[in-house]
């Protein structure tokens, strides 16, 4: 059985890891670089970040490859780099899993940033096509599920499913980004999302990003009484993203995504991790509200 299968089975409810960009940031990294760069200029920071959330309780550790796919990595002229990338990212999260028990490593693919056609150029089979490539990269560095992450749009979400089944038998889970009102940029619903979940046979669908805490709950609870048979996953921002002295700052402390890990938990969810503006300290108390001050 697959590691991230073997997880599912065995596991009631299941710690993530946070924000790997805000990590990078603290760390040194320049506004404006591209953080899959990282895996290969700076790959002990990767790698310490990495243990650190594990450190912190993560059970799931998700790669540095969120922007790994050819499009966004043009933007940096990286585009040809695409493989060496994103198995250079999966062979450091597989190397500091290792360390540990039981530690999963998702192969992170976040969307390609630009609109599908009609309203925008990128076609359908280019979108496969460039998560096809990505995937290859992830699987072959050895992570144990495809981790779909920050979607808007439902023919994206079913570019980067095929796309991946194209080139790996790996897992899938996917997760959308809601924005006000429950929906995606694109309109898609929570409920749309539980639907095509079927369709696609995922392993596991759910919300991430978004507008904090408080309205990522009440998504997790929508797909909860939509029917979902898989497990959910909630990976909220830290709060909400507010200007500081012309820094970004997220209002979520710590205390505030634990009692957030306890509601999702509550609402249905079985994968419960943090997004922008997290950090291990985040994941620590989130660990202790989950498992060591159930409510």
């Amino acid at each position: 059985m697959n590691k991230f299968e073997k997880l599912l089975s065995e596991a009631t409810v299941i710690l993530l890891d946070g924000a790997m960009g805000t990590m990078l940031m603290a760390k040194g990294m320049e506004a404006g670089q591209a953080p899959e760069k990282m895996n290969l200029d700076h790959p002990d920071v990767v790698k310490e970040i990495h243990r650190d959330y594990i450190e912190a309780g993560a059970n799931v550790i998700l790669t540095n490859t969120f922007g790994g796919n050819r499009f966004r990595l043009s933007r940096h002229g990286l585009d040809n780099r695409v493989r060496e990338i994103n198995l250079a990212a999966a062979k450091l999260a597989r190397e500091v899993a290792d360390e540990y028990p039981d530690v999963v490593v998702a192969g992170s693919m976040g969307p390609t940033g630009e609109l599908m056609a009609p309203l925008g150029k990128l076609t359908y089979d280019a979108a496969v096509q460039a998560f096809a490539e990505q995937a290859a990269g992830l699987s072959s560095g050895g992570v144990d599920v495809i981790w779909i992450e920050t979607m808007a749009d439902l023919q994206e979400v079913k570019a980067a499913v095929y796309g991946t089944r194209s080139v790996t038998r790996l897992p899938i889970s996917v997760t959308m980004t809601f924005e006000s009102r429950g929906r995606t940029m694109m309109g898609v619903t929570p409920e749309q999302l539980v639907q095509l979940a079927d369709e696609l046979e995922l392993s596991a669908i759910g919300a991430n990003c978004g507008k904090g805490p408080q309205e990522l709950e009440t998504v997790i609870e929508r797909m909860q009484k939509a029917g979902c048979k898989i497990p959910i996953i909630a990976k909220a921002n830290a709060g909400i993203p507010k200007l500081v002295d012309g820094k970004v700052v997220y209002d979520g402390s710590p205390e505030i995504m634990a009692q957030h890990a306890q509601t999702v938990r509550h609402h249905g969810a079985r994968l419960i991790g943090a997004c922008c503006g997290s950090s291990p300290q985040h994941i620590h108390e989130m660990r202790q509200a989950l498992f060591f001050d159930p409510k």
